[in-house]
């Protein structure tokens, strides 16, 4: 790989990494890349979303989507919640480099000719010692639950069920909530 290659792309992944973050703990909407979403089916039984941006691993989707059930619960009137389904999808994407190999013998540098304005030219030593393609593979969580809410103490002999104050407490530290928006107006 060339110096000016390999300098270009260290620069641009330290650029991506300084500006990307992961998905923070906030509702979804249309702006943003992930968050939680809701939406009740019966009195005491919510689906509850929680999608992640290529950043957010899958451990913390679904520590999200916990900690959204628990505060959903305790917002109904509700003690505990018992998970009745639930399922997390992974979005893989692969990002190839810009020097597709199918389309024939790739350009090794570029010249300028008067009349005919930039020309690619093919370097025959190339393929000795530059990589065909440089790719990275990207994956996106979405942990979706369907969940139960009941008013009283769990019931011991359930393990999908989960006392909603008791995963608030012991999720605390693990969430990242997203900053207050600031106050609109004069």
């Amino acid at each position: 790989m060339s110096p000016v290659r390999s300098t270009l792309i260290v620069l641009i992944a330290a650029f991506a990494a300084a500006c990307a973050t992961p998905t923070m703990y906030a509702p979804l909407s249309d702006a943003s890349q992930g968050g939680y979403a809701e939406s009740r089916i019966e009195a005491n039984r919510w689906r509850v979303t929680f999608a992640g941006n290529t950043l957010t691993s899958r451990d913390i989707v679904e520590t999200y989507l916990l900690n959204r059930a628990a505060e959903l619960t305790l917002a109904n009137g509700f003690d505990h919640f018992v998970i009745t389904g639930r399922s997390t999808d992974e979005k893989t994407n692969r990002i190839g480099s810009a020097w597709p190999r199918a389309s024939g013998p790739r350009a090794g540098y570029w010249y300028f000719h008067p009349r005919l304005g930039w020309i690619p030219a093919h370097d025959p030593f190339a393929d000795l010692w530059d990589e065909p393609y440089l790719v990275r593979e990207t994956s996106r969580y979405t942990a979706s639950a369907e969940v139960a809410m009941f008013k009283g103490p769990k019931p011991a002999d359930r393990a999908d069920a989960f006392d909603a104050r008791d995963v608030l407490a012991n999720l605390a530290a693990r969430v990242t909530p997203a900053p207050a928006a600031p106050p609109s107006g004069p």
